[in-house]
């Protein structure tokens, strides 16, 4: 993968596109490049299904005249000349955005930090097949499990180098690697599905093919003879792997886009009580290793570490430029790249973790559900209306008993925020990372 860095020669073609964007008549311009290489092999029931190998290298570019704003993308071949002028040209007949402009040259970043984001270690498609294949041969070797839905691993990285005519420059790469596996349980009607993955920075951090493949399996056997539960009012606990969408969740409540459209549920709580005392969430784009760190954001910014709530209390909006431009605030180096525009985004996100065990928390409870799934789009993010369907555990007496599915489980997300408890198990490898959850008082619609 190292014969994909070539940092000088990205660097030199965004030079020269801001440098042919100032020459065509722009106020200003930051352009970026954005590389990705990926190699995939998935296999299923013992043979290789498909192999994937992909190259992208993309340019987009950034013109500002007066208080118009005009963005292009296209290929890294393209001529820097032909497409700042398309780009001024674009902007001079655009709505003027009092808002939009680059990052104040005091805020960009001087020496962009090493996060150890890039692995070097070349991953054959041969070692990724093998992988792959332990990885279904360990789920199928569970008892009950029936049928695979396939295995998969991968290796990659994605790269982006900045410039700005303020005179930045920096780039970064980050390596990513994964395995996967998706199998059933069971036969006819009475068949279930699950999968489990790993996914990190260094290959050296992945849970091995055998640990995937098995809790793969476990997973979709635990399911086997679920039936549904009575409708009525319920305290629910979330799992991890639920839990880190209701983290995504507030995240998008607190992006300051949002808050300046006014599409936030949370729009007006600055400073105010979000959630309960015990939870306490952060974010920290400077995260060795971090699935979603970065040395500085889509404009060059520096963010530092922030308690986005704290014991349940809101401090901050995600910030990019532009939003907190038009929130009278000052950006906190969280505006992402997407394509050639700029928005406010979350980095390594965690809901922190509380100081009771998970097993603690079911243990507390006479009746309740342990969620492990949910499906469907029922988040209104203006409102806070959450309803999804559902499946997991019953709780009985404080233990999980029978598998539970064909549910539906709503509430309204300032509500569960409000007596939401984390438990003690967060995981951290994750953009997006929350431990167990315990939400009471939801509504459960089964039988």
């Amino acid at each position: 993968m190292t014969e994909a860095l070539d940092a000088a020669k990205l660097s030199d073609r965004v030079a020269a596109l801001v440098e042919a964007a100032k020459r065509a008549g722009a106020d200003a311009a930051d352009a970026v490049a954005v590389l990705g290489r990926s190699t995939g092999v998935s296999v299923r029931l013992g043979k290789v299904e498909g192999t994937e190998s992909s190259e992208s290298d993309d340019v987009s570019l950034r013109v500002f005249v007066g208080k118009r704003l005009a963005s292009v993308s296209a290929t890294a071949g393209t001529d820097p000349a032909a497409l700042a002028e398309r780009a001024v040209a674009m902007a001079k007949v655009s709505p003027e955005d009092p808002f939009q402009g680059l990052a104040d040259r005091a805020l960009l970043v001087k020496s962009p930090r090493n996060l150890d984001l890039f692995d070097e270690t070349d991953i054959s498609a041969e070692r990724l097949k093998d992988d792959a294949l332990a990885m279904e041969e360990a789920a199928l070797a569970v008892k009950g499990v029936t049928n695979s839905s396939g295995a998969g691993a991968s290796a990659g990285l994605g790269g982006l180098v900045l410039a700005t005519s303020d005179g930045f420059i920096g780039q970064y790469v980050a390596s990513r690697f994964s395995r996967s596996a998706s199998v059933i349980a069971g036969e006819g009607t009475a068949m279930e599905r699950d999968y489990d993955f790993s996914s990190r920075q260094h290959f050296a951090d992945l849970d091995t093919p055998q640990e995937v493949g098995r809790r793969a399996g476990e997973r979709a056997v635990r399911r086997l003879g679920a039936r549904k539960a009575a409708t009525g009012s319920v305290d629910v606990v979330v799992d991890p792997r639920v839990a880190r969408g209701i983290a995504g969740h507030l995240a998008g409540a607190i992006n300051g886009a949002a808050i300046a459209r006014k599409t936030s549920f949370l729009r007006d709580m600055m400073g105010k009580q979000v959630a309960s005392a015990s939870v306490t969430v952060s974010d920290d784009p400077l995260r060795l290793r971090g699935q979603a760190s970065r040395p500085f954001d889509g404009e060059g910014v520096e963010g530092e570490a922030m308690l986005m709530v704290e014991k349940g209390v809101l401090n901050h909006w995600f910030l990019s430029t532009s939003a907190a431009r038009e929130l009278g605030l000052i950006t906190n180096g969280r505006g992402a790249r997407g394509g050639s525009s700029v928005s406010p985004s979350s980095t390594n996100l965690a809901i922190e973790p509380g100081e009771r065990p998970p097993h603690e928390l079911i243990g507390a409870l006479k009746s309740g559900f342990y969620v492990t799934e949910v499906f469907g789009h029922g988040v209104n993010m203006v409102t806070g209306e959450y309803s999804r369907g559902a499946s997991g555990f019953w709780i009985e007496n404080g233990e999980l008993t029978y598998p539970v599915s064909e549910v539906t489980i709503a509430s309204n997300l300032k509500a569960m925020f409000m007596t939401m408890i984390p438990a003690s198990d967060l995981d951290r490898n994750f953009g997006t990372a929350a431990p167990t959850l315990l939400i009471e008082g939801m509504t459960l619609a089964g039988n």
